[in-house]
């Protein structure tokens, strides 16, 4: 199968199903217990540790600018107090651990020893090879990391650098679309499709009054109503958003080829719905609220 027969969302498609195997070790009890047992903090302490630490012992003006949506504020009393705690050697370690654990729980060890997680998990490593280190700060941070031996590990690694590398060039488009990291939040929110305004503001450190101001910003750009939903010309700039993240990172899929991507696809799509089952994410915090 060609790269040219490659349909327009299925890279999002697919990053969508693997990213899961990724990003449900943030709500894990794992995750905090082994960040914990360092000596960090549970909650924001342990998430930015785990998330930043591939980048090295940096500080909190890295860690604002690299994952865009927090406040500073919020970030500046985690980092860098987390490293005089904790290496990210100790974190990276604890968060391998995290990862075992939680896969291990929430998929059974029967799906973690399966040939078709070993398949899942050679596919997601392969879509990699063409992931581009410029410009992507925290891909390239994962990128610099061992790969893990077991199955299970190399698919939480690969999971890792896809979400990262999408993640990256969905930045890009933000900052094109000359969207500050509240007013980005504020705005997918609007379209339903992702946490609620209130988990967003708790988990990210803004204000109700720095969320009302963001929303009289984006009215005045004429994107939201008075009701705080989209205008069309909201909509239309989500849209173009999505699109120039979905071009930004086309290529790992491209490489893997129409049949492989429909593959990883199916089989992370079947593992993601066993870990929705087994409550690995927070539904009731999605949504609009």
């Amino acid at each position: 199968m060609t790269a040219s027969a490659l349909e327009p969302r299925a890279g999002r498609r697919c990053q969508s199903a693997v990213n899961a195997l990724h990003s449900a070790l943030y709500f894990a009890p794992e995750y905090d217990d082994e960040l914990a047992a360092l000596g960090l903090d549970r909650g924001s302490m342990a998430y930015f540790a785990g998330r930043a630490a591939p980048l090295g012992a940096v500080g909190a003006g890295v860690v604002t600018a690299t994952f865009y949506n927090f406040s500073h504020a919020l970030v500046s009393r985690m980092v860098p107090a987390a490293w005089a705690i904790a290496s990210p050697a100790a974190v990276l370690d604890a968060r391998l651990r995290a990862a075992d654990a939680t896969l291990t729980r929430l998929l059974g060890p029967d799906v973690i020893a399966s040939p078709e997680l070993a398949e899942a998990a050679a596919l997601a490593l392969r879509a990699t090879e063409a992931c581009g280190r410029e410009a992507r700060p925290l891909y390239a941070a994962n990128a610099d990391l061992a790969v893990p031996e077991r199955p299970h590990l190399v698919l939480f690694h690969a999971a890792t650098l896809l979400r990262e590398h999408r993640g990256d060039g969905h930045l890009a488009a933000l900052a094109a679309a000359g969207l500050d990291g509240l007013e980005a939040i504020v705005s997918h929110c609007a379209t339903g499709k992702g946490f609620t305004p209130r988990f967003f503001r708790l988990s990210r450190g803004w204000s109700a009054e720095q969320w009302s101001a963001a929303q009289d910003r984006l009215r005045e750009r004429g994107l939201l109503d008075g009701s705080g939903e989209l205008t069309p010309d909201g909509t239309a700039l989500r849209r173009e958003i999505e699109d120039i993240t979905d071009r930004l990172d086309r290529a790992p899929y491209e490489h893997l080829g129409a049949a492989g991507v429909e593959r990883l696809t199916a089989l992370a799509g079947g593992f993601t719905q066993t870990v929705l089952a087994g409550g690995g994410f927070p539904l009731e915090h999605f949504g609009k609220g």
